[in-house]
């Protein structure tokens, strides 16, 4: 069932509204990573609107362009090391929009439901973006504790918190928020597993800039085939 659900949602990838999720994603961080760049250039033209004049020097002009070039080496490194999580938590925000393709393809029959709500999906979106980071700070210490097992950890702990998120968006969707955690709660052990299907390829760069969309269209066919029975 889990692997099934993984091939169908991989198979549906060149779908225009999955392809539309994913570079909206990619094209909203990009813009954002320009804005800080943007917003630090204005904090350091502040700064340096006023010469600095060192005792035995005298006064400095060059300061602001080096700390210009400088802040242009910090986003870039930032760029590095942010681009994958905040474009996953920016394509998190139109992940409704997968699993409305997925039943599109694969449940035709199925009564269309309402849109999430921007503020709501916002609501979600940083909620499980603080969930995830402060899970995975906390788990440090049992990294150093175990560190022959730190990989373990890692994909066990975020298969539980990528399972919980996703399966979640996909039932609530169709049977509301309190009877989504009572069905995620009563099928824990077979999302826990598929969640850890989706963590272990957030080690690989640039593939896992789609695993959110992966995830929302894995789990809306875990729904289906639980709700099913």
């Amino acid at each position: 069932m889990i692997f099934a659900a993984f091939l169908k949602a991989v198979a549906q990838l060149p779908d225009p509204r999955f392809q539309s999720v994913l570079w909206r994603g990619i094209g909203l961080t990009i813009a954002l990573l320009i804005g800080l760049y943007a917003g630090l250039l204005w904090l350091i033209a502040w700064l340096t609107a006023r010469p600095l004049i060192l005792p035995g020097v005298g006064e400095v002009t060059w300061l602001g362009d080096l700390l210009s070039w400088g802040s242009l080496g910090v986003v870039l490194l930032l760029s590095v090391f942010l681009m994958v999580p905040v474009a996953s938590v920016i394509t998190s925000l139109f992940l409704d929009e997968v699993a409305q393709a997925v039943e599109d393809e694969h449940f035709p029959a199925l009564v269309p439901v309402p849109p999430i709500g921007f503020g709501d999906g916002l609501r979600d979106t940083v909620s499980f973006l603080g969930l995830l980071v402060s899970a995975n700070l906390l788990v440090f210490v049992l990294y150093a504790i175990f560190p022959f097992a730190a990989v373990f950890i890692f994909y066990a702990l975020n298969g539980f918190l990528l399972g919980r998120e996703y399966f979640q968006l996909a039932a609530m969707r169709r049977i509301g928020r309190t009877a989504a955690k009572e069905m995620r709660k009563a099928h824990s052990g077979k999302i826990w597993v598929a969640g850890c299907l989706m963590a272990v390829p957030l080690s690989f760069p640039l593939v896992n800039v789609v695993i959110p969309i992966l995830g929302a269209a894995t789990f809306t066919h875990l729904y289906h085939s639980i709700s099913r029975g």
